[in-house]
This record gives C-alpha cells, structure tokens and sequence, in this order.
C-alpha cells in the first residue's frame, strides 16, 4: 500500500525567485562578485524581496540552484556547501532568509551526481533529507540527471519523498520525474502526485518568445493527462529548468520578451494554475515589469483556492481561447494572439463557449485584468464577446 504522503504544503502554487536562467553556474565569484551564485546573492535579494513588496505579494521562496555545493562530502557522508559561494554555511543563510519572513529552497539530484557534476543523492536519501531538514531548507528542487534507470530514478524519487517526511520538517517538494521519463513511457500522474507537490513536464525556459511558445504548445497538446491531476498539493510546473530549483521560471523583467510577450507569460502561467517563480534581478527591474509580476489580480488567479488547472477551449487561425474555472462560479479566460505579423487583431466569441455554457447563464460580468484593468460590462448568455489583441499578446478577463 502507498503511504503517502500528502505532506499539507502547497495548498496553492507556490511563489517565489530562483537564480537558474538569469545567474549561471559559470560566472567566477573572484572576477563577477555581484552576478555569481553566492551567499551574498541571495542575501541582497532576500532584502530587496521585503523592501520592494515582492514577499507582500506573495513571493515567499528564495530558491538556490545546481552549484551551490562542494565538490565532495564531507568525512561523515554529508553534503557540504562550496566554502567560496557559500563561507557562513547553508543554515546561516536559512536564518537570513527566514528572519525576513521568506523561506528558502535548495537543490539536488536524484542520481549519482548533479546535472552540473556535484554529489548527487543516490544511495544517500535519508542523509540528505536530514540534513536539509537540520539547515532549515522549505524547498527541495530534485533534479534528474545521471540516473542510471528509469526504476532508479522513480525508486529514487519516492525515497526522497518518504525521507523529507520522516524528517517532520515541512519541505516542498519539487520533482521532475515526468520530464525525465516522457521520452521511454507516459508518466503515471497519479502516482507522481501522491509523492510530489510539484513536478515538471517540459524543457528549460528560456528568456525568449519561442521557448514560452513552445511551452503553451505542448501544455495544449498534453492537456487531457495533465489538467485533470493539478490541484491543492500538487501542480504542473510548465517548464522548469534542469538546473532550476523548483519551478516556472518567470523571465519577465530579463531581456528576451516584448512586453506583450511578457504579459502572455503572466496571464498563462496564471491560467495553468503554475508555480510562480521568478529568475531576473530583482535588483535591477524595470517599473512595467514589476506592476506585471506584483499584479495583485493575476496573482489572485494564480493563487485561486478552488485550485483547478486551465485548460484550451478553441483555436482559431493563429488564436487561442483558454479558460479556468475558479471559486465563486467565476471563470479566468485568456484571449492569446500567437500571429507575429501584422498589427492587432479582433477576436470574437460566443459566451456559450465558457463553462460549458454555463459561465454566463444566464447573465455575466466580465473583468479585463490585463494587459490593463477595466470593466468590460455585463453581457447576457447568447452575447458575442470582441477582444482586439496584439501579435505574441493576450487579453485576460475574469468572468
């Protein structure tokens, strides 16, 4: 029988930043001391959190990557941070971190070294979890790399799992189990839920328009076996980089996204009820993409406590109609214009396509949230509704 596991975190998407996409492992602390991954990092980013009210808005985590360790254990088997990134320590940091009301999240591997050649978990299961416990980690990224099979690696993942349990500690857990296993088999969703809060189903985000296309692609093609299982403790993470902690990389306020470009990135990632996890500089971000991210009504769909997954209802030459149902018999409907060409564009469509029909029967309002905030008036159950859209943009609505 499955023990599991439901360890009561992640009632709702988490939140929160992570350095993987915007701060690499290769960036030498000696010669780049601010854009390296180190302590100092993490703590300058910690204060910008509360101060420029990203924690306020409900970024709670603060997420360490792939080369935070040291090359090797130490004479008890323990994992050890590099004393150059890292001189206080990991459990000072988690002090730092959680004196300013944030919570932090670290990475590791399932297999026998990380994906960037550091000590893996395998074999040492317990060991790790008690020791992430005993540095006060709320996070655990476990990655996939270098797991010698597919029974290895699920094998690997449930230990992991039932190992933070055992701990008493509450430690998110964030896998990528099916990424892993989606080339050989389909993954079993079902199982992957009952030990994960949270697991990723597709390549690395990139700072760029194809990868989030690329993204919303494949969530519309794969959205009958993975809609169904998200909810309160467990959720699909879009994308998630390899060497990420835990989830979807945001790289809104980076430099690869037009704004309409960012704004699709916020209001699908809200639609797919996805971890919000942030990876830019908070340090240095513009005002725009900082009202986008802090957004407190796309938050709200994000963060809605009925928990259901949004999903495609339609596409229609180059457009995409996706809608998620929310609490209060509300709906979040998102218009997207994938066209690159050309200017923006009309889309019109029956409100008899929402909920099944029953979204506005027999009378509705309807809310735009973004790409700014007004009222669109209330229409009745056979109304049309007409969004204009820009190329690469998308007009969400609460309906």
């Amino acid at each position: 029988a499955v023990l599991a596991l439901d360890n009561g975190l992640a009632r709702t998407p988490p939140m929160g930043w992570l350095h993987w996409e915007r701060f690499l492992c290769g960036t030498d602390c000696g010669t780049d001391p601010h854009r390296c991954v180190s302590e100092r990092l993490f703590v300058e980013m910690a204060d910008v959190m509360v101060a420029e009210g990203w924690r306020d808005a409900g970024y709670e985590f603060i997420c360490i990557d792939d080369c935070w360790m040291a090359p090797t254990r130490d004479e008890h088997g323990r994992l050890q941070a590099d004393p150059k990134r890292f001189p206080s320590g990991i459990r000072k940091l988690a002090d730092y971190v959680h004196s300013k009301g944030l919570k932090l999240g670290i990475y590791s591997d399932v297999g026998n070294k990380t994906c960037a050649g550091f000590p893996g978990s395998y074999n040492y299961y317990e060991l790790d979890a008690q020791t992430f416990a005993s540095w006060g980690v709320d996070l655990l990224k476990f990655d996939g790399c270098n797991s010698d099979t597919l029974e290895l690696l699920a094998e690997g993942y449930r230990r992991m799992s039932l190992a933070l349990n055992r701990t008493g500690r509450s430690i998110v857990y964030s896998c990528e189990w099916p990424f892993y296993l989606r080339p050989m088999q389909q993954p079993n969703y079902t199982e992957i839920k009952q030990y994960c809060n949270h697991w990723r189903n597709f390549f690395d985000v990139y700072d760029s328009w194809s990868s989030i296309k690329s993204i919303l692609d494949w969530t519309a093609l794969h959205q009958d076996s993975i809609v169904k299982i998200a909810g309160p403790g467990g959720w699909n993470d879009p994308d998630m980089a390899s060497r990420a902690i835990p989830a979807s990389g945001l790289v809104i306020g980076n430099f690869g996204l037009s704004w309409d470009q960012a704004v699709t990135q916020m209001a699908m990632w809200a639609i797919m009820a996805a971890p919000l996890f942030m990876s830019n500089d908070l340090r240095h971000i513009s005002p725009e993409a900082k009202w986008l991210l802090q957004n407190k009504e796309v938050i709200a769909i994000n963060q809605d406590p009925l928990g259901k997954q949004g999903y495609q209802i339609t596409k229609d030459k180059n457009f995409e109609l996706w809608e998620r149902p929310l609490s209060g018999r509300a709906y979040a409907v998102a218009v997207l214009n994938q066209q690159e060409i050309g200017g923006p564009r009309n889309f019109t469509f029956p409100l008899t396509f929402l909920g099944n029909g029953l979204a506005c029967n027999p009378a509705c309002s309807v809310w735009q949230v973004l790409p700014d905030s007004r009222d669109c008036g209330v229409y009745s159950w056979v109304s049309f509704l007409s969004m204009e859209v820009n190329p690469t943009g998308t007009v969400l609505l609460k309906v």
